[in-house]
């Protein structure tokens, strides 16, 4: 069977065939008697909701010019539609991967589907910007709870083998194929359709509503897990919600506030935000301790085992840590991106949104691509050779935009550089799941996804707040040189500062890309390759990792 799998390698049509037949017998190989078709449907689901979780956003963003003039909404109140949905979801990850891994990865999955039904068709029936920001925040939980779980359920359902490589792949390729389709669909739905930006919404219910059918039928059923204390660490969960929420509210307001940074309550939440991170990260600290000292202890409602243990953050030597912070910086510089050149077609060159869509469809066909590509090499390159091109090609699609001429034609600048931000993204969203899936211990799979997850979406609020930080400065600045004065809105700012502004924030989403190109080459070079060619024979694929059980496969030299 291993020589079978390493043929897998082989990008031909004839092998491209074999690699699904990989997933079928990597099940079996665990005790899982599984078909074929369902082990697809496992993985497409799963993708699915990762689609739909990061169009969301993306297909709003687009629509954002005409919920404004349908709902009457104050330009600088306009972002918390998008804003409250990453909210929601990203200051809940850590809370909903817990829940996944101490009661269900299945369950999990399957009540954030309702929600994300639920709530999307609120969305559709909000009557104004209040409301509809609202159900947007509650919208967003629904992904804070499918995604994690989907993570754990991908490393549960598939052991260490080529078929974990490609439905890891796979999985994070709806990430810029979500961001591209939520563009694409978002644009044609606001334009074309009579209920205009409530489509989009309606489309996200009919959606979620399908991927939650699809995993009732196809997911394995949960397995218990296998911690002998199954509580849940309340006290942590709380202090790091309501941090995480403090600091990502304070990142997307401070800019927009009445003195801007200076603003009193700005300061004062932001103060208390990072107390109640520091304050989580001492909470979990003692847990870990109090629980590994005298395991006992676990048994007082005072002292549950720890919702993320800091020790997580150690794996490998640190490199866990290294991965997390090169997936916030990478994060920051890909959704900054996405961010600025929609601006820049929608605000400078006045593209209408179904023209801004085609522009941004070669993300979706690269993407797909970009996934057979990962599949195929995660198991013969290291580590270091994703993450140090994925960065890299992450920056070069940033400087692209940052020398564009807007008087040449779209395939000079604006085609490579939508090409190039997809192969970096996927390369680092990929290797960096695959890498946290074999670094995690079994009860851990959604907690260290949730983990991923989260810095990502605090790379998101990061990198957005830095980048507008430094377009409103230089638009401000190059329009004083015209002898123009910016208003609150920026509504009479010079079309060319405009676009030295869009240019600046464009070499901002670079510097952190290249920042993250560094680490990687610094750190994780000694790193080797985090997929496998061959299947590992088990009972449960949760009982095999590459570091912390005893495997039957050596453990990869990292």
């Amino acid at each position: 069977m291993s020589k079978e799998l390493d043929r897998m390698a082989s990008p031909s049509g004839k092998d491209l065939g074999r690699s699904l037949s990989n997933i079928e017998t990597a099940a079996k190989s665990h005790g899982v008697q599984r078909s074929r078709l369902r082990s697809i449907f496992i993985v497409v689901t799963c993708t699915a909701a990762m689609v739909v979780n990061i169009s969301n956003t993306t297909s709003v963003s687009i629509s954002l010019p005409t919920i404004e003039k349908d709902l009457v909404i104050e330009q600088e109140q306009l972002q918390w539609l998008v804003s409250a949905y990453t909210l929601s979801s990203g200051c809940l990850l850590l809370f909903c991967g817990r829940l996944a891994d101490l009661y269900g990865r299945k369950k999990t999955f399957m009540i954030g589907t309702l929600f994300q039904v639920a709530f999307s068709l609120g969305c559709g029936f909000a009557q104004d910007g209040l409301t509809l920001a609202v159900l947007r925040g509650f919208q967003g939980i629904g992904g804070a709870a499918t995604i994690p779980s989907a993570l754990g359920i991908l490393a549960h359902a598939f052991p260490p083998s080529k078929a974990r490589s490609i439905a890891f792949a796979t999985f994070a390729a709806g990430a810029p194929v979500g961001g591209a389709f939520g563009m694409i669909i978002g644009g044609v739905l606001t334009q074309l359709t009579s209920p205009h930006w409530r489509s989009i919404f309606y489309l996200a219910a009919a959606t979620a509503g399908l991927i939650g059918i699809s995993g009732l039928i196809s997911f394995d059923a949960d397995v218990p897990s296998a911690e002998r204390v199954k509580r849940v660490d309340w006290i942590g969960a709380s202090l790091v919600t309501i941090g995480l929420v403090l600091i990502i509210f304070v990142l997307a307001q401070g800019e927009i506030a009445s003195d801007g940074w200076k603003t009193p309550y700005i300061i004062a939440l932001l103060i208390i935000g990072v107390i109640m991170v520091g304050l989580f990260l001492a909470w979990e600290y003692k847990l870990e301790r109090i629980v590994d000292d005298d395991p006992s202890r676990a048994v007082s409602m005072w002292t549950p085992p720890p919702l993320m243990r800091l020790s997580l953050w150690t794996r490998e030597k640190g490199r866990m840590a290294v991965i997390l912070v090169i997936a916030f910086l990478n994060w920051s510089a890909f959704i900054g991106w996405s961010f600025w050149v929609q601006l820049y077609y929608q605000n400078y060159l006045l593209l209408t949104p179904v023209e801004t869509m085609i522009r941004f469809i070669p993300m979706f066909i690269v993407g797909c691509l970009c996934n057979f590509f990962v599949a195929m090499v995660v198991a013969k390159l290291p580590l270091v050779i994703f993450i140090v091109s994925g960065t890299l090609l992450t920056a070069a699609a940033a400087i692209l935009f940052a020398l564009i001429d807007p008087s040449v034609t779209y395939w000079a600048f604006g085609f490579p550089s939508t090409v190039l931000i997809v192969f970096g993204a996927d390369f680092v969203y990929s290797s960096g799941t695959i890498f946290i899936a074999k670094t995690s211990l079994p009860h851990e799979h959604s907690v260290a996804g949730a983990l991923f997850q989260t810095m990502t979406q605090i790379g998101t609020a990061f990198g957005l707040t830095i980048s507008t930080i430094v377009f409103n400065t230089v638009v401000d600045r190059e329009s004083a040189k015209l002898g123009v004065t910016v208003n609150s809105s920026g509504t009479n700012a010079p079309m060319s500062a405009q676009l030295v502004g869009y240019k600046d924030a464009q070499w901002t989403s670079a510097a952190f890309a290249l920042m993250a190109a560094l680490l990687a080459a610094l750190f994780l070079r000694s790193v080797g390759i985090v997929g496998h060619k061959r299947v590992i024979r088990h009972v449960d694929s949760d009982q095999t990792m590459a570091v912390h059980t005893g495997s039957s496969e050596p453990p990869t030299p990292i």
